[in-house]
C-alpha cells in the first residue's frame, strides 16, 4: 500500500534552512569540554537521559532486535552505538546527518550494517515514503528541532518523520524547551509546540536535564549536588514518546 505525505503547501518557496543549519553548526564545530562525559555535570545529564530513554523503550517494545529505527541528525553515531548496546540489530538501524564531517565520524565508529545517509532529512524521508520503502518502528530526534529556526521547516520535517513511521510506531523526541540567551543559533521547543507538530500523536512526556549552567556550578562544589537539586522546575529539556 502506498504511503503518502501530507500536502507540501508552499515548501518550494522555503529558504534553504539546510544551508543555514550547516553554518550554525560550523560556528560551534569546536569540541566543547563542557559536554565531555569526563565533566561531572555532563555525565549526570547523560546517565539520567539513558535511564529515561530505556524506560520509554521498554514500555514501547519488548524485543528491540525486531525494531527498525531511523535517527534524524545522527551526528557522530553516539546514539546509534547506544542502541546497539541495548540489543538493537545493526541492519535495522539507520541515520541521517547533514554534515559530512559528522557523517564520516559515524561511518568510522559504526558497523557497516548500519545504514548512514548524508543529506537533508526532509528530502531523504520524503523519498523513502514515496518509493514505499519499509517504514520505521522508531524515528528518533535529539536536539535537531531546536536548531531549525524556520517554523515551516520544522513542520515539514515533522510531517516527514510521522509519515515514515509504521502504525504503532513512535517518534522518540529529546530537545530543550527554553531559549538559550547566549546562543542565537538555537531556540527552545515547548511541549505545546511538539504537540502542534505531531497533532495525531499520543504523547507521553517528561522533563529532563538540570539546567546546564546550574549543573556545572553545582558540580564544581560536589557532583552529587546535581542529583540533589535536579528538581522538575529546574530542568530544561523534554523527553517525549509520540506514538502513532
Amino acid at each position: 500500500m502506498a504511503h503518502s505525505l501530507p500536502p507540501p503547501g508552499d515548501e518550494a518557496a522555503l529558504p534553504d534552512e539546510a544551508e543555514a543549519v550547516r553554518a550554525r553548526y560550523q560556528r560551534r564545530a569546536r569540541k566543547d569540554p563542557r559536554y565531555s562525559l569526563f565533566d561531572p555535570a555532563a555525565l549526570q545529564a547523560w546517565q539520567e537521559r539513558q535511564r529515561a530513554i530505556l524506560a520509554m523503550l521498554g514500555r514501547g517494545f519488548q524485543d528491540p532486535s525486531t525494531c527498525r529505527v531511523m535517527e534524524v541528525g545522527s551526528g557522530d553515531g553516539g546514539n546509534l552505538l547506544d542502541l546497539l548496546r541495548w540489543g538493537f540489530e545493526p541492519d535495522r538501524l539507520a541515520g541521517i546527518d547533514l554534515l559530512p564531517e559528522r557523517h564520516h565520524c559515524a561511518r568510522q565508529r559504526l558497523p557497516s550494517a548500519v545504514s548512514l545517509v548524508l543529506g537533508d532529512a526532509c528530502d531523504v524521508l520524503e523519498a523513502q515514503v514515496r518509493t514505499q520503502q519499509d517504514l520505521y518502528d522508531i524515528v528518533w530526534q535529539s536536539t535537531v528541532f531546536s536548531s531549525l529556526l524556520d517554523d515551516r521547516v520544522q513542520q515539514r520535517l515533522a510531517r516527514a518523520m510521522w509519515s515514515a513511521l509504521r502504525p504503532g510506531g513512535a517518534v522518540l523526541w529529546y530537545d530543550f524547551t527554553v531559549d538559550n540567551p547566549s546562543n542565537p543559533d538555537v531556540r527552545g521547543v515547548s511541549l505545546r509546540r511538539v504537540r502542534s507538530l505531531f497533532p495525531e500523536a499520543h504523547v507521553t512526556a517528561r522533563r529532563l536535564t538540570l539546567a546546564p549552567p546550574l549543573a556545572r556550578s553545582l558540580a564544581r562544589v560536589h557532583p552529587r549536588l546535581c542529583d540533589v537539586f535536579n528538581w522538575p522546575w529546574l530542568r530544561t529539556h523534554c523527553l517525549a514518546w509520540l506514538a502513532k
